[in-house]
């Protein structure tokens, strides 16, 4: 299940990305448009800007804004930031993989055959899909 950090991440992402004049936004109107929990949302838009998918700006006419265009900020890489691994059990992961602790041969494991399924078809959407996609116009 998607956490309420990844769904409230893409909403704001969102609101950004569909800002005509791509000046910076304040975070009031963010969670005020979104029906965000301003002090979560906070929390959510640091994560961001730390890992360069926003800039910000202090003061009269500050908040934040994309550093990217939103055609450029693939879901891959916004999913992994906030939801994590894309994975749903370590055993198949791409970047943060660990042997399951349970089982003894990831070969005939019917959850490891399962996953990777699952892990991949979610891979396919996130590639194929930008922050631009989201945008409702």
């Amino acid at each position: 299940m998607l956490s309420k950090k990844t769904k409230y991440g893409l909403k704001a992402l969102s609101f950004l990305a569909s800002q005509k004049d791509k000046k910076p936004v304040q975070i009031a109107e963010i969670a005020s448009h979104e029906n965000i929990s301003q002090k979560f949302l906070e929390s959510i838009l640091l994560s961001l800007r730390k890992t360069g998918f926003l800039g910000s700006k202090k003061g009269k006419g500050g908040g934040y804004y994309l550093l990217k265009n939103a055609d450029e900020i693939l879901m891959t890489d916004v999913m992994r930031v906030l939801e994590g691994p894309i994975a749903m059990v370590p055993c198949v992961s791409l970047n943060f993989y660990e042997k399951c602790d349970d089982c003894p041969d990831e070969n005939t494991c019917a959850v490891n055959k399962l996953m990777l399924k699952v892990r991949d078809a979610n891979l396919s959407v996130y590639r194929h899909n930008t922050l631009a996609d989201l945008i409702i116009t």
